[in-house]
């Protein structure tokens, strides 16, 4: 029993990226008869009409995903005016996808130095970027871009509205400028007295 507690938590923890039966039996020090037997046992559990999600084997991993049968609710909320504003973390996301795409959900996470997935996961969700194939780069992962939604959504005709992020950096660089010179001639001041 506690290895499928067990199981089922590191099936929440990885979300979309879900479990191969590889990594359920290295990380359980089970072996794959064990380990597809929890799998069996945690599937049937989720089969019961009272419980809201369900184990599916997608690309060739195990993964928790939500019943289809319910889809209604989930738009619902997801189209409420009340759930649907963007956090600061889901626009700064939005924006370095915007400016970079296609871009993976990594390079992402290297530019805002935290992880993205859960916004990534909600900004497919709200429509507004979307899964647009796999990058080169080991491991293949997914590429991902703006939608149209995105577009309509902050009033732009295509990508190339967005502000021109050279004009802003230049403005920053010369606000620090100056900033950095009236420091330097209060040191200069200061140690002149």
């Amino acid at each position: 029993m506690k290895n499928k507690a067990i199981l089922e938590g590191l099936l929440f923890v990885v979300g979309e990226d879900g479990l191969s039966i590889d990594q359920i039996v290295d990380v359980l020090n089970v072996d794959v008869d064990l380990a597809k037997n929890l799998i069996k046992e945690l599937k049937i559990d989720y089969e019961d009409e009272n419980r809201g999600l369900r184990i599916d084997f997608l690309g060739n991993k195990f993964k928790l995903t939500t019943k289809y049968e319910h889809r209604q609710y989930y738009q619902k909320l997801l189209l409420n005016p009340e759930t649907n504003t963007l956090s600061q973390a889901a626009l700064e996301t939005l924006a370095i996808i915007a400016y970079n795409e296609p871009i993976t959900r990594v390079q992402i996470d290297n530019i805002r130095g935290v992880g993205s997935r859960d916004i990534v996961r909600k900004l497919i969700a709200k429509g507004f970027i979307k899964e647009t194939g796999r990058s080169d780069l080991p491991g293949r992962p997914i590429l991902y871009e703006t939608t149209s939604e995105f577009l309509d959504y902050f009033g732009l005709a295509t990508i190339d509205d967005l502000p021109d992020m050279r004009n802003f950096l230049e403005e920053n660089i010369k606000e620090n400028d100056d900033e950095t010179d009236l420091y330097k001639s209060k040191y200069i001041e200061i140690n002149n007295k």
